[in-house]
């Protein structure tokens, strides 16, 4: 394993999320899918996506830097995070893709300054994973969520009638 290969991994996923974003930008009323849920308290589209560049912000900032960090963007964390409750204010379409590439690049230039000799170690004493297991971890938590949010805009489709 080697951080070029994780970053190609991590680059992978984020093009997908993207591509199911622009899908999602065709078919209309854009506002109106990433605000739609399969049901009550559940979450909506726009959660899903957010969620991803929340966790990013959040382990780039809090988890994975000095004790005390606090996220670049407090109030997003604190809306999309892990733990929040999905609202009704629903973020548009240029606000997301703006978070998830600010999340991501944040990401990607602390990465940047590690060379693979740090792949086994922990960014601090307090983490649970090496930078190695970190990077699995975010990369499956996207694939996870984009998927999450893939099966909630298919039944959004179904339930509207768009094949």
């Amino acid at each position: 394993m080697s951080f070029p290969v994780l970053l190609e991994t991590l680059d992978f996923n984020r093009q997908k999320t993207l591509a199911f974003l622009d899908g999602l930008a065709k078919l209309g009323d854009a506002q109106k899918v990433l605000g739609w849920r399969p049901g009550p308290g559940r979450a909506h589209i726009a959660w899903q996506i957010m969620h991803i560049a929340a966790t990013d912000d959040r382990h780039v900032h809090v988890r994975m830097g000095p004790p005390g960090g606090q996220p670049k963007e407090v109030e997003l964390v604190r809306r999309f995070a892990g733990g929040s409750t999905p609202d009704d204010d629903i973020p548009n379409l240029d606000a997301v893709n703006r978070y998830l590439a600010d999340a991501r690049a944040t990401l990607l230039e602390m990465v940047k300054k590690l060379d693979d000799s740090a792949l086994k170690t922990k960014p601090n004493e307090q983490a649970p994973w090496t930078y190695g297991e970190w990077l699995r971890v975010l990369a499956w938590h996207e694939a996870h969520h984009q998927g999450q949010a893939h099966l909630t805009l298919n039944l959004y489709k179904a339930a509207n009638g768009i094949k």
